[in-house]
């Protein structure tokens, strides 16, 4: 599954030109901007599941710092501060990665 199987391109292009200096993600801004907040509980799950790339049931820092190149190739590489505060605002139990629910919790913030 593709993220263009849920999100539309061209919101994925916008949403990713917005965050291309480094530094500038918010997961907030981002997640509105690709359409991610409007959709069903299922298709968030199904984007968690492409994000997660070795099928961990998690989201851990190195899937993170890599979390735009899984809407484009192309994108860059979270700084490692971004990807710190973003395991910060998504790790609500503290265990050092982010959970189908707890990304669930972020995407609807």
């Amino acid at each position: 599954m593709a993220m263009t199987d849920i999100l539309s391109a061209k919101d994925i292009e916008d949403a990713l030109t917005s965050c291309k200096a480094a530094d500038s993600f918010n997961y907030k801004s981002f997640f509105s901007k690709v359409g991610l907040k409007g959709k069903s509980t299922d298709q968030v799950k199904k984007v968690f599941g492409i994000l997660d790339q070795d099928k961990s049931g998690f989201i851990e820092e190195d899937e993170l710092q890599l979390f735009l190149q899984n809407f484009s190739s192309t994108a860059r590489a979270l700084t490692a501060a971004e990807t710190k505060a973003f395991m910060a605002e998504g790790d609500t139990d503290g265990d050092g990665k982010i959970g189908v629910d707890e990304f669930q919790a972020l995407v609807k913030a």
